[in-house]
């Protein structure tokens, strides 16, 4: 009886092994793509009525010697105000989004160089401008890379296309008016654990324009997120976006800081 039960297992382990080499399998092309959405709210009642949504959407693919990545963010806020008869109404008070795209590709099979390029777009219906948009190509690195940290740059040449908004409350009225620059672009990532639970991020983005009397963009993000459990997170996030030119009334510097969470699927 035992002899048959050995045999029996024998014969069993071949399709073990076809099993866990497909599971192996099925989770290597699972985790070839990630995802991850972001959201956050805050509401307040009393003597100012307020409503605040931030949302984001990241998917990374990853393949090869290719990574991909795709970013979408978005921002709304709507203030409770009261016009001359007394009559209370919500106004929007800060309302945009943005959409970044890119891809690296290896210069060599597990290798620290790559070439990259990078799409962006941003809209913000309370700047300066209408609409901003970039491309860029380059060559980046990994500059650094172990259990805990990681730390990756690129530079290069690019075109950026930014809207600057009409202006009608002024005479004569100034009509919206697009504006082209040559620019040079660098990025920058530094990635630590800190912990098994807490992870502190620093990106950097400089869009510099050759011409001097161009427009400039400067963008820092600085986050620290915790793990609560598996694949949910929670995010500390301050955000800086610094415009070298902009028109009048409006500000260089704006600051974003938030609180969200996040769900990784």
């Amino acid at each position: 009886m035992k002899s048959k039960i050995a045999v029996a297992a024998l014969l069993l382990l071949p399709l073990a092994g076809q099993y866990a080499m497909a599971e192996e399998v099925t989770t290597k092309e699972k985790s070839s793509i990630s995802a991850s959405a972001e959201l956050g709210m805050l509401f307040t009642t009393g003597n100012t009525k307020s409503a605040d949504i931030k949302a984001g959407l990241n998917i990374k693919h990853e393949e090869g010697q290719w990574l991909n990545s795709l970013s979408f963010n978005a921002l709304a806020k709507k203030t409770e105000t009261e016009d001359d008869t007394g009559t209370e109404n919500f106004e929007s008070t800060d309302n945009k989004w943005s959409i970044t795209g890119q891809s690296n590709y290896s210069l060599e099979e597990g290798g620290k160089n790559y070439l990259y390029g990078n799409l962006y777009y941003e809209q913000d219906k309370f700047s300066s401008f209408s609409y901003q948009t970039s491309a860029s190509f380059g060559w980046g690195r990994q500059w650094l890379k172990n259990e805990t940290s990681s730390f990756f740059a690129d530079i290069g040449p690019g075109i950026k296309y930014d809207v600057l908004r009409a202006n009608t409350s002024v005479t004569p009225v100034i009509a919206e008016e697009g504006d082209s620059a040559v620019i040079v672009q660098a990025q920058a990532l530094y990635t630590t654990q800190i912990n098994d639970f807490v992870e502190f991020k620093q990106q950097l983005v400089v869009k510099q324009a050759l011409d001097s009397d161009k427009n400039s963009v400067y963008k820092s993000e600085t986050s620290l997120t915790t793990k609560l459990i598996e694949s949910l997170q929670f995010k500390f996030a301050l955000r800086v976006d610094y415009d070298t030119e902009v028109e009048e009334g409006f500000e260089n510097t704006n600051t974003e800081t938030s609180v969200t969470l996040i769900y990784n699927f």
